[in-house]
């Protein structure tokens, strides 16, 4: 059980600095455009800037599964990286399916690949929620100036 903190902890850490590089790397180019266009982009601008926050935040995550799957065919878990992949889409999802189960060597880093991910994908909520409301807010702004 030790082990598995210590083996999962350090992956946790490695998964909140990426996302942390995810978030900044979505809103410097953000705040440049809200900034150049002082949040009066036509529709199809603002959809795209939202679709590519949301994009790049859900690619930030599936990066962090594919480390967390790593892992899992490192520690001789799996054969395959794609079934390490997806019992780490389930981990990290928190679905749970329990189809595939790991040894009990191992099985404490579910849990916390589970904990990670929920976190993760609640930063990943946090950022789409601040963009789009940081959109509406100057949407709303410019229609009352008309």
């Amino acid at each position: 059980m030790l082990i598995d903190l210590l083996v999962g902890i350090p992956v946790m850490l490695v998964c909140l600095m990426l996302q942390s590089l995810f978030v900044a790397f979505c809103f410097r180019p953000y705040a440049r455009y809200m900034k150049r266009t002082g949040g009066h982009g036509s529709l199809w601008q603002n959809t795209l800037l939202l679709s590519t926050v949301m994009l790049l935040m859900l690619l930030g995550n599936f990066v962090q599964m594919a480390i967390w799957g790593a892992l899992f065919v490192l520690l001789g878990e799996f054969d395959r990286f794609a079934v390490a992949l997806y019992h780490s889409g389930v981990n990290f999802a928190t679905l749970g399916y329990g189809d595939i189960v790991m040894s009990e060597e191992w099985r404490l880093l579910g849990p916390l690949e589970a904990a990670n991910g929920i976190l993760m994908f609640g930063v990943s909520t946090a950022v789409m929620t601040a963009a789009v409301s940081d959109i509406i807010r100057h949407h709303l702004a410019q229609v009352r100036e008309r």
